[in-house]
């Protein structure tokens, strides 16, 4: 295994192109051999798999495919992974279209995706593959906001809160006149669903005159060139920026204010923003395409939960991580929320 590196937080048409010298020999192998396992095949010898493995969704869930896809690729150098960005939403549309062989989501399928990939004949197998803590971020001179509590997020965030509050004093009196300026996920987002189902009540509930990005690195900096700005985005982006900009504590169910960290994330105690994220895999394409099963394999083996934690998530214990394997094993479809939300939800209570 080649020496595990830091990944680059860029967006990428493919990555593809960050190995195009040893891939450019590998073409794409859509069949696997009957009457084996292909996912058994796969692990015989990481240097006969081949093959194109098309991957799409979240922002957020982008930089764990990439700092993997790039390490299967440097071991299995006739495949070629390709990783795009649409956000959860927009990779839903393609995996359910058939598009994709694999979608990242930083929330959990909706009631419609799932109708969408019925209609299309398409089965998915849910995999949880870490934990995450959307991150509230200020402007490193402001010196009055330390903690939140959900409902001064949703006093800034509302849809009834449109044109209507925009000075940071509208939000607490003893904050100061300084004008709110507000940068978030746009509607396509996994982490835009997921906020204001946790702070406003309802999935896709928000105001609308905000900066909206499906790239977060837009987000970051325009907090960080707004002095009364404030963002939010999940927490592997702050750890990447963390000397730009300021994160502020939120208050949770028991009324402590929390800053966001791995060790809080890990065990519950950031909520209501503390949430997983996903690995959806189609079922046709793990059966009939080693190198996808083998992707997938790599994705889930405890020996590379490293690649998530040098992305700045938080992997999954040992229990969760069994489980999960245990779906993939017994090819369990569907998924464990059902098309609802995952708020508060406890994760181990739902494998």
């Amino acid at each position: 295994m080649s020496t595990k590196k830091a990944f680059r937080f860029a967006y990428s048409i493919s990555l593809a192109a960050l190995l195009a010298g040893v891939a450019a020999c590998g073409g794409a192998t859509d069949t696997a051999t009957e009457g084996t396992d292909p996912a058994a095949e796969s692990t015989d010898s990481g240097s006969e798999i081949s093959g194109d493995i098309q991957v799409d969704g979240s922002s957020t869930v982008f930089p764990i495919s990439e700092a993997m896809a790039e390490e299967f690729m440097v071991e299995n150098p006739d495949t070629r992974v390709t990783v795009g960005v649409s956000g959860s939403g927009g990779g839903f549309e393609k995996f359910c279209n058939g598009e994709t062989d694999i979608s990242n989501a930083s929330r959990p399928i909706a009631e419609d995706e799932i109708a969408a990939c019925e209609e299309a004949g398409i089965e998915f197998i849910e995999l949880p593959i870490a934990f995450d803590g959307i991150t509230v971020v200020v402007n490193n001179d402001n010196d009055w906001a330390q903690c939140l509590t959900p409902d001064e997020l949703s006093t800034m965030w509302a849809p009834a809160s449109e044109g209507e509050v925009t000075n940071w004093n509208q939000v607490k009196s003893d904050y100061p006149d300084q004008p709110l300026g507000l940068y978030g996920p746009g509607t396509d987002s996994g982490t835009f669903d997921y906020f204001t189902d946790a702070i406003n009540g309802e999935e896709g509930a928000s105001r609308g005159d905000y900066t909206a990005s499906e790239d977060d690195n837009v987000v970051v900096q325009g907090v960080e060139s707004d002095t009364g700005g404030l963002g939010y985005f999940g927490y592997a982006y702050y750890e990447e920026n963390q000397g730009a900009l300021k994160a502020l504590e939120i208050e949770n169910a028991d009324g402590t204010c929390v800053a966001p960290s791995r060790e809080v994330i890990a065990d519950g105690s950031y909520n209501p923003l503390s949430r997983p994220l996903f690995f959806y895999v189609k079922v046709a394409s793990y059966e009939e395409k080693p190198q996808v099963a083998a992707f997938v394999d790599f994705l889930i083996d405890p020996a590379n939960a490293d690649y998530v934690a040098e992305t700045g998530y938080v992997g999954l214990p040992d229990d969760i991580t069994e489980l999960v394997a245990a779906r993939l094993e017994n090819r369990t479809t569907g998924s464990i929320y059902g098309g609802g939300s995952s708020v508060g939800v406890e994760l181990s209570d739902q494998l």
